[in-house]
């Protein structure tokens, strides 16, 4: 029997910003703890991404202490540790969700440097935002990630990938939540009951990639691939898939060097 492991954690305390790697984590029902709760928002209360703001991938973070710290450049602030402050619904996709407004002196520093007027978010713990009704398994709520609690992908399907790319590409492109060793490229697409250590998990669908996928996270540089190799042999129903998107049974601590169980 293929032993599967999990060899790292990741989160992206906010959306669309730089990740961080975690030898441990909270599971909790929106998905990691600290995993995009946090947002960059325009004039409008748009969520803003790479997708269409790929210098967003210029924006670092690190632990601070119990919080984040977020750098550009040569220059760097702590994110706020307090959910509250003014109420204020902003749109992420379909969903219009009630975040709290970070204090005006963040949305001065992001906007200087993105170049935009942008405003900072946070989603507390306590709001709704319900999981695709065509997807979830009960009444599961999701952070501000773009539908689904985590997103779990195994390196053989990248290794799969590199293997026809020109110039191999990092996971970081993928931005998942959890990485795996060992098992065959992509069986984590049929993957429905498993489990991570003593956590339960569901793979409900999945993940379908956009041009996100094609930023440099390390420059901000926009290419071609992998998205274009990847709609030559992953493409299903008008997606291109890649990854699987998961919704957790319970709420354990995962560490990496945890043993992967299928069902």
């Amino acid at each position: 029997m293929t032993q599967r492991i999990l060899t790292e954690i990741w989160i992206y305390p906010v959306k669309s910003l730089g990740g961080i790697r975690l030898s441990s984590s909270r599971v909790m029902e929106k998905g990691l703890q600290y995993d995009r709760r946090w947002m960059l928002v325009d004039e409008q209360g748009k969520f803003l991404t790479q997708r269409a703001w790929p210098q967003m991938a210029l924006f670092k973070l690190r632990q601070e202490g119990d919080g984040f710290a977020v750098s550009f450049q040569e220059e760097s602030l702590l994110l706020p540790s307090s959910e509250h402050g003014e109420s204020f619904h902003a749109q992420i996709w379909d969903d219009s969700v009630e975040v709290v407004l970070a204090p005006k002196v963040y949305h001065q520093w992001f906007s200087d440097r993105l170049g935009m007027n942008c405003r900072l978010v946070n989603f507390p713990e306590k709001n709704q935002r319900p999981v695709d009704h065509r997807y979830r398994l009960a009444n599961e709520n999701v952070s501000l990630a773009d539908g689904y609690p985590l997103l779990i992908i195994g390196q053989a399907s990248l290794d799969d990938l590199n293997a026809r790319l020109e110039k191999p590409v990092p996971m970081n492109r993928f931005r998942p939540n959890l990485v795996f060793s060992g098992g065959a490229p992509y069986e984590e697409d049929q993957w429905r009951n498993f489990s991570v250590g003593s956590n339960s998990f569901m793979g409900v669908k999945p993940c379908s990639r956009c041009v996100l996928t094609t930023v440099d996270q390390t420059t901000g540089e926009v290419g071609r691939e992998p998205l274009l190799t990847l709609s030559k042999y992953r493409r299903f129903n008008e997606k291109i898939n890649f990854g699987q998107n998961v919704i957790p049974i319970n709420c354990h601590e995962i560490h990496e060097g945890d043993e992967i169980s299928v069902d």
